[in-house]
């Protein structure tokens, strides 16, 4: 009679972790051949891919640390935000901080379409003025709506998150001042570009309650700048921006004002020139407008070289014209041997303003809305937005077209160099 074997359990073990281990490398091995193509690490460095789609395209440059300026153009062979062209090639070494530029296709040219959806960008643009920021309820002010004063120029906090909501509700995407000066309106199709500019460097505009454990400003949540960060959180795609227009005491927080200038122009905002003592040009002499001009041109100089915007907002919106005997000192400003050019200038204002690409169009002399409640009259929020509703920019989500109508082509300005599409 046989003996009958014995089972070594503890062999079958060692068997099939050996088997789960040449699995795993088989598997591991397999997922590194497939993803070749797609990117190679070595010592840090990746290679590029084939681009296929927007999304692809902005995940890509966003997870590699890559600066990345994107083209639109209508194409009959590729849909609607598929990838046409891309600068880098595939296999090619990238690193942190090149620059991708890729054209995204918007798809077939459909003028129909264009001229369904109302796209006009001969369209006006509201220049929305505000002022203080005021951290209170719109009920417990003695005034209008969300007015903190009897004009308006001051708004509470509650009202500035409700405009901030109805600019956005109603189709409006926030542009930097000086893209639009420019003729740069990046906006997505079938939306509408809207500027915000506050006056006075108030502190609550940008209210800073310390420092952190690393030395970064702690902003107060219910400043103005406070308000916009919450809402570039809560909508990603509303571009938050606005452009502050300052006086000799800047945010008037002497122990923080460079701070607050640097994080300003680091995090998407731009400052701007209001004179150092707010004044008054037009009943000012020719020696103190420049004076008062170029000290804070100065400042800013010091401060953030480079990076503020020669852009004045008008005191008091003085003078009311340009043929005013000061005015030429607003553009072109000299004293104590310093000599600044400024390329446009606000005034205080009522309504919306051309577009840049219109034959009116002058960046010298820009009327603004005020930002205030008045019951729906005199130019008032409700008022201009009412107004706005059949004479709107309407962009064509393509910063380097125009798109309008055939009947209104006699209102472009002829210098404009980009592609004019009508319908």
């Amino acid at each position: 009679m046989k003996k009958k074997k014995k089972i070594r359990y503890d062999r079958i073990i060692v068997c099939l972790i050996i088997l789960v281990l040449i699995i795993g490398i088989v598997l591991v091995a397999t997922r590194f051949i497939s993803n070749s193509d797609n990117k190679t690490k070595t010592d840090n460095t990746i290679q590029m891919v084939h681009l296929r789609d927007l999304k692809e395209t902005n995940d890509f440059a966003q997870e590699h640390g890559l600066q990345l300026k994107i083209k639109y153009e209508y194409n009959d062979e590729k849909d609607k935000d598929k990838v046409i062209s891309q600068n880098i090639k595939v296999g090619e070494t990238i690193n942190k901080g090149d620059i991708l530029e890729v054209v995204i296709s918007l798809g077939k040219l459909d003028k129909e379409k264009l001229k369904t959806d109302g796209i006009n960008e001969l369209g006006t643009v509201p220049i929305m003025m505000y002022h203080g920021i005021v951290n209170m309820k719109s009920d417990d002010t003695n005034y209008t709506g969300g007015n903190v004063d009897k004009d308006g120029y001051n708004r509470t906090t509650e009202a500035f998150r409700e405009d901030l909501e109805f600019y956005y509700k109603n189709g409006y995407r926030m542009i930097r001042l000086t893209d639009y000066i420019d003729g740069n309106i990046d906006v997505e199709y079938g939306k509408s570009p809207i500027i915000l500019t506050f006056d006075d460097g108030n502190e609550n505009n940008f209210k800073v309650k310390g420092l952190d454990e690393n030395g970064d400003l702690i902003i107060d949540e219910n400043c103005a700048v406070g308000i916009l960060e919450s809402f570039k959180e809560k909508y990603p795609d509303y571009n938050v921006t606005a452009t502050f227009f300052v006086n000799g005491g800047l945010f008037n927080q002497p122990e923080y004002n460079e701070k607050i200038l640097k994080w300003l122009v680091e995090n998407g905002y731009d400052v701007g020139n209001h004179t150092e003592n707010h004044l008054d040009i037009k009943k000012s002499s020719s020696d103190q407008v420049n004076k008062e001009i170029v000290s804070v041109y100065k400042q800013l100089d010091e401060i953030i070289p480079g990076q503020y915007v020669n852009i004045i907002a008008l005191p008091f919106g003085s003078p009311y014209n340009k043929e005013h005997a000061n005015f030429k000192y607003v553009l072109n400003s000299t004293y104590d041997n310093s000599t600044y050019e400024t390329k446009a200038a606000l005034r205080v204002g009522w309504d919306a303003e051309y577009s840049p690409f219109d034959v009116n169009f002058d960046p010298t002399f820009l009327k603004r809305c005020r930002a205030y409640d008045n019951n729906g009259v005199e130019f008032d929020i409700e008022m201009v937005f009412k107004l706005l509703k059949n004479k709107r920019y309407i962009s064509d989500g393509n910063v380097d077209t125009i798109v309008i109508s055939e009947k209104n082509a006699s209102k472009l300005n002829d210098n404009i160099k980009k592609e004019v599409i009508t319908y």
